[in-house]
């Protein structure tokens, strides 16, 4: 969750390993999902759609109990955003939507939220009415819930949305919130994408 991809990969591959020569199905499809989304962090494209196509077989079979599905939806959503698999990605993050419908105020539809205003930015053209209105319910949910690494990660992407858009005013305020709170978090991973952007803006 901060970015700390050289701790977070090696401890993920092994609880993988261990999951799999140990036959505890259970816990294969959220290790194997956050293990996606290190790798694409991390540049790691070709293992990392490997591993999303593999949970998706999973998916096939059989969804993860109740308790672990929102969490293994989101993951898999990000891993397709960032390998570039966007409608896929969208997918995901509508099943996630769909799911957790029914429970108001809960973490997943905040990440649902957020997770379909990147897709529905990275969409050609960009739908940049959608994207916003999907980042501001996102960033809403986060505020309301103390979810402070979301409100993050909500405000980089309305920052990185209004930049390209044209609003420099609101980019330049949604960037500076994003990385004073990646700074406060040690979450520094993002800080070099928050502050380029910031940088074009300016």
């Amino acid at each position: 969750r901060q970015g700390d991809i050289r701790l977070a990969t090696p401890m993920l591959e092994r609880g993988l390993a261990l999951c799999q020569s140990a036959n505890i199905p259970l816990h294969f499809p959220l290790l194997a999902s956050c293990l996606g989304t290190a790798y694409a962090l991390a540049g790691r494209a070709v293992e990392a759609c490997q591993v999303l196509d593999q949970v998706l077989e999973c998916f096939a079979i059989g969804a993860p109990p109740a308790s672990l599905r929102g969490s293994v939806l989101i993951e898999l959503s990000e891993v397709g955003l960032l390998v570039g698999r966007v409608e896929e990605a969208g997918t995901l993050a509508g099943r996630l939507l769909a799911f957790f419908h029914s429970y108001p105020g809960s973490s997943y539809q905040a990440h649902a939220y957020r997770l379909l205003g990147e897709v529905a930015r990275r969409c050609e053209p960009p739908d940049v009415a959608q994207a916003t209105a999907h980042y501001r319910q996102a960033l809403a949910l986060a505020e309301e819930l103390g979810l402070r690494p979301l409100q993050a990660h909500c405000h980089l992407g309305l920052g990185t949305l209004y930049a390209s858009s044209g609003r420099r005013q609101q980019a330049q305020t949604a960037l500076w919130a994003a990385i004073d709170l990646y700074r406060t978090m040690e979450m520094t991973f993002w800080l070099p994408q928050a502050e380029a952007e910031l940088v074009q803006v300016a």
